[in-house]
């Protein structure tokens, strides 16, 4: 089917940075390359209005070149400048996108596929292997350097110059559908690490975010706790009663308090307070510090506890 330069224009106009003039033209790795980097960063797709109507000519099967049969495409400073910039960029996509690979590996391999795609625009090609060997190469000798992927992409840009070459002639193109499965697997694989990264870059933020309300709760309370804390130190406001320290017993509620001084004068719970006065006079004289030299510790301790009991269960009666 012939190509018509309206239609590619309209393409150019409405989805040229991402290349659809290109796919209408069957410039597959042209349109992958302005997918990739957005129409060749904006310039490329403004670049390509003067060229459109010699690329609808050339899909159309006319003013193409005649045998070129063993012949070397001549050099293109722009093609050159072109294969630096996307091979620097894809290095540094890589870098960043994929920070779990060593970058021994990702870095030249990225940067000799973002050579080799410019390599392949248009009606030329370079020997890929080629390309890829120079790359890690390059990347073995900058090694640990900071701009080591400007001489891996030179690198890279000089194997892919010496081995450059036109495309065979009369290679049939798959179908659309075919293409533009291909251009999609592309462009996933370029994208998939940068999303991983964003939506891990995201999610750290998203946490920042809800740990906000708390630290500012807390930074607020601050001051009420700082008083509070004064307040205990200088004997203004005690502690809970689980802080206090007793030497006897630390039950938590008033009947388990009952309840353990029932246990150390020996009655049972509910004693009359004739029975609570008998038991303790009882044990005081057991156990009193004076009686018990030759254990005075136990004795103070067991001493201690029966008058702490002794008025728990008899003091508020008194």
């Amino acid at each position: 089917m012939a190509k018509r330069l309206l239609v590619a224009y309209g393409l150019w106009a409405l989805g040229g940075p991402l290349g659809l003039h290109h796919i209408y033209l069957g410039r597959d790795s042209h349109a992958l390359l302005w997918m990739l980097t957005l129409g060749g960063f904006g310039a490329g797709w403004l670049w390509d209005f003067w060229h459109l109507p010699g690329w609808v000519a050339a899909a159309n099967g006319a003013g193409g070149p005649g045998d070129r049969d063993g012949t070397v495409p001549a050099l293109s400073p722009l093609r050159l400048v072109g294969q630096v910039t996307v091979g620097m960029y894809f290095g540094l996509v890589a870098a960043l996108g994929m920070p779990w690979v060593p970058a021994l590996l990702a870095q030249p391999l990225a940067v000799g596929l973002g050579v080799q795609l410019v390599s392949s625009v248009g009606d030329q090609t370079a020997e890929a292997p080629s390309i890829l060997a120079a790359a890690f190469l390059a990347s073995l000798l900058f090694q640990s350097r900071v701009l080591a992927v400007l001489p891996t992409s030179l690198a890279a840009c000089i194997a892919a110059q010496r081995h450059r070459r036109y495309k065979p002639r009369g290679t049939p193109q798959p179908r659309l559908a075919a293409r533009l499965y291909h251009l999609g697997l592309a462009c996933l694989a370029f994208a998939a690490p940068l999303v991983c990264r964003g939506l891990c870059g995201a999610a750290g933020v998203l946490g920042t975010l809800l740990a906000l309300p708390r630290a500012a709760t807390e930074l607020l309370l601050l001051p009420l706790r700082t008083g509070q804390l004064l307040a205990e130190v200088l004997g203004f406001a005690g502690g809970s009663p689980a802080q206090d320290g007793g030497t006897g017993f630390e039950p938590s509620s008033w009947s388990e308090r009952q309840q353990r001084a029932y246990e150390v004068l020996g009655l049972p719970a509910g004693s009359s307070t004739e029975d609570v006065h008998r038991s303790y006079r009882e044990l005081v004289k057991v156990w009193h510090p004076d009686h018990n030299r030759h254990r005075a510790e136990e004795a103070e301790r067991r001493f201690i506890e029966l008058q702490e009991a002794y008025e728990e269960l008899a003091g508020p009666r008194r």
